[in-house]
């Protein structure tokens, strides 16, 4: 497939950069922030042991995750406040999400809106989203989300970036063919660096065919409060649509 000329913002690293073990990689930064309050506390007793995601056992099918079964099921890795997950969840009843988050506190702010909008289709897991990549069963996923995930901007940190060459065939694995993974991202070096990995990617297509397909958000889109902090700042985030062969 050709693809799509690029833009000065979007030149491709000259070549690939040495990637971390993915087992091995530390790519989140701190686990908490301020202390609780008091009601989010709460939540995370009583309300997060009601929607966690279980993988103390075998994961057979994605949708018995679920108390109703839905009729696909996304991912959202690094679902951060909780805005898109929830939104996204509340306009479509019908099909089931899964959040990771490493930040506590992110975890608590998302209960805060499950429990606010009465949603049943969201399972919640903290912590490091490799573990449910592999323990979910292969093909069960109908899409991912990779919403602004830290672009480590130094050198020496770019190995904790999240889709490095191993991060893709963990992802292609749990994807159906023809499943999107929906990556967004304000900082123009990392989505170049991202670009370089998927297009030498054996597992996925960029479907692209000019630079508004990337510069505008998915329909449906529901922004997330570090989108509205690049956009005050200036930035120009870009939207880039993966499709798994």
């Amino acid at each position: 497939m050709q693809q799509p000329a690029l833009d000065e913002k979007d030149v491709l690293p000259p070549a690939p950069e040495a990637e971390g073990a993915p087992c091995e990689t530390t790519l989140y930064g701190r686990r908490r922030g301020k202390k609780l309050r008091s009601y989010h506390s709460a939540l995370m007793r009583e309300k997060l042991p009601e929607v966690a995601l279980d993988l103390s056992q075998p994961v057979a099918s994605v949708t018995d995750l679920f108390p109703h079964a839905p009729e696909d099921v996304w991912l959202e890795i690094g679902f951060g406040g909780g805005e898109h997950l929830a939104g996204t969840a509340a306009s479509q009843a019908k099909k089931g999400f899964i959040g990771c988050e490493a930040f506590h506190n992110g975890v608590a702010k998302i209960l805060v809106l499950i429990e606010a909008e009465g949603l049943r289709n969201i399972r919640v897991f903290e912590g490091d989203a490799r573990k449910v990549l592999d323990a979910l069963p292969q093909a069960s996923l109908a899409g991912i989300f990779l919403l602004y995930p830290d672009p480590w901007p130094k050198r020496r940190q770019r190995k904790r970036r999240f889709l490095s060459d191993a991060m893709l065939e963990r992802l292609a694995r749990v994807l159906r063919p023809g499943a999107p993974l929906r990556f967004a991202t304000d900082i123009d070096d990392y989505a170049g660096w991202t670009l370089a990995r998927v297009l030498r990617s054996p597992d996925f297509d960029w479907p692209a065919q000019e630079a508004v397909d990337w510069h505008k958000p998915w329909e449906g889109w529901t922004g997330t409060r570090y989108e509205a902090k690049a956009l005050r700042l200036g930035h120009h985030p870009a939207y880039y649509t993966f499709i798994r062969k």
